[in-house]
């Protein structure tokens, strides 16, 4: 049985007695133990546990969506009682989770088997995976490549068919960057549709959200309508979708849908050819289809809207931090952490709560514009990515000199450390500037895999809806797949 198939199908296969769990879980793992020496993807399994669920699942007729199908976890904020959690940190190298978050029983509750967890950068910092706890996550498409982060362990055990879904979170494009860079399809929900909790829920102050990274709309929508929730205790909650993602599949778009979109950089950095022609290959697929196009500038100050989530970035940053060291009775250093880590919560301390409101307010004015904005178009078109992935060695996202100020933050005054954070991630994001505006507004955006480069490997589509629209976007995702607009096979160079 080939995992290729899509997790929807798999559950079919399983409930038609057409192929065991105990068979499919199996089979991933020995894919895993073949496979995961070249991509570095997986990180933990918990493979007897898997195997005896498996044998569980197929002793019982169950009725759960994804019964006795294997999946992945991301080892970020998704925490099952007894596997490794450790964020890809230093700090949590030998971190066990001492409970099970709302999320990854929602996950349990689906009918999934865990087979264990995927890598990341530490605390998710960065759009490509390459913590020094256990080293860089390499693209199925061509190993010599990042898949993209944070989210970057989960995109290649998707593309490289170690399971059909790996569970992924997104704080300013972690699930939508890797599914650009990896030919995967990446849906990032809106704000409170699919909160963690109890101790995760305002994560990023609501910027970060955790979903998944699949191969089919199909499996997209089923697996929505698995996790979308509403929890009273939750800070951010979205009203439930009570048709259900998955029925709206075979229903139109509705009459006089319009899209606008863009091919400039919100931050005003360089936006590849193929990235522009990504774009504009689906404007023509849309305007076949009898769909309204309309290019447009993006309503929002892109450079404002970077600044203000590095503040965020970094006031979420010292807190954590500042439990941390409460738990650990000591005071952190630098050699508790990767330099970047350092140098935002170095950049996070001198925030006062005056900055901290602003920026909130900031964001909430955002969300304001773009609602305006969507409610004159139903979407808004973007590149996902403004490049394909990088280069693991010789592609360097820092200077030596910047690497040198990182070392010295703590001689920087307020401005300046916050400054430096923008210099450190300038060239990472003029890689992927189109991504984090959904996160600060809380809108729902997708990545769709659409196109392949002159170089081989693919780039993204990115469509955003407003609040609470994941069904448009699953509609149109449904539409470009099945009119074969997908490039979901990858040359297995590994």
């Amino acid at each position: 049985m080939k995992l290729a198939y899509d997790a929807t199908t798999l559950a079919t296969l399983i409930k038609t007695h057409q192929v065991t769990s105990f068979e499919l879980v199996e089979q991933a793992l020995a894919k895993i133990n073949a496979t995961n020496k070249t991509l570095n993807a997986v990180t933990h399994l918990r493979t007897q546990a898997a195997l005896n669920e498996a044998r569980a699942y197929d002793r019982i007729a169950s009725k759960r969506p994804f019964a006795g199908v294997p999946i992945l976890l991301k080892d970020l904020g998704q925490d099952l009682t007894g596997l490794a959690s450790t964020s890809g940190s230093k700090l949590f190298k030998n971190n066990i989770a001492q409970t099970t978050d709302n999320f990854v029983q929602a996950i349990i509750n689906a009918g999934f088997i865990i087979l264990g967890n995927t890598n990341t950068p530490e605390f998710g910092f960065k759009n490509i995976t390459d913590p020094m706890l256990t080293g860089p996550t390499r693209n199925p498409w061509n190993p010599a490549y990042y898949s993209g982060g944070s989210s970057g362990g989960a995109a290649s055990a998707v593309a490289a068919d170690f399971v059909s879904i790996a569970t992924a979170s997104d704080g300013g494009g972690s699930i939508r960057i890797p599914a650009s860079f990896s030919g995967l399809i990446g849906l990032k929900p809106t704000r409170g549709r699919t909160p963690v909790g109890p101790n995760g829920w305002r994560g990023w102050q609501g910027a970060s959200i955790s979903f998944g990274l699949t191969r089919s709309i199909k499996d997209t929508a089923n697996l929505l309508d698995c996790l979308q929730t509403y929890q009273p205790a939750a800070p951010f909650s979205t009203p439930l979708f009570t048709a259900g993602f998955s029925n709206i599949l075979t229903t139109k778009l509705p009459a006089n849908f319009s899209v606008a979109y863009s091919l400039k950089s919100p931050v005003n950095t360089p936006v590849s050819d193929a990235a522009i022609t990504a774009v504009l290959t689906a404007v023509d697929f849309l305007k076949h289809h009898g769909i309204t196009t309309v290019e447009i500038d993006n309503p929002l100050d892109g450079p404002t809207m970077m600044e203000s989530y590095y503040i965020v970035n970094g006031g979420e940053t010292a807190t954590m931090f500042a439990n941390i060291e409460a738990s650990l009775n000591r005071p952190l250093t630098i050699d508790d952490m990767e330099l970047t880590t350092w140098s935002i919560y170095q950049a996070g301390l001198p925030l006062t709560a005056v900055d901290y409101s602003t920026t909130l307010a900031t964001w909430d004015h955002a969300s304001f514009i773009m609602d305006k904005f969507l409610q004159k178009y139903d979407l808004f078109l973007t590149p996902t990515t403004a490049t394909t992935a990088p280069k693991i060695t010789g592609q360097p996202l820092m200077s030596s000199a910047t690497i040198d100020k990182m070392l010295h933050v703590t001689n920087l005054n307020k401005q300046a450390r916050l400054d430096l954070v923008s210099e450190f991630f300038a060239d990472s994001l003029a890689l992927t500037p189109f991504t984090q505006q959904a996160n600060l507004t809380g809108q729902p955006a997708i990545s769709l895999p659409t196109a392949i480069a002159p170089n081989g490997l693919p780039l993204g589509i990115q469509f955003t809806a407003r609040k609470g629209r994941e069904d448009l976007l699953l509609q149109i995702g449904q539409l470009f797949e099945c009119e074969n607009q997908f490039n979901l096979l990858y040359s297995n160079n590994i």
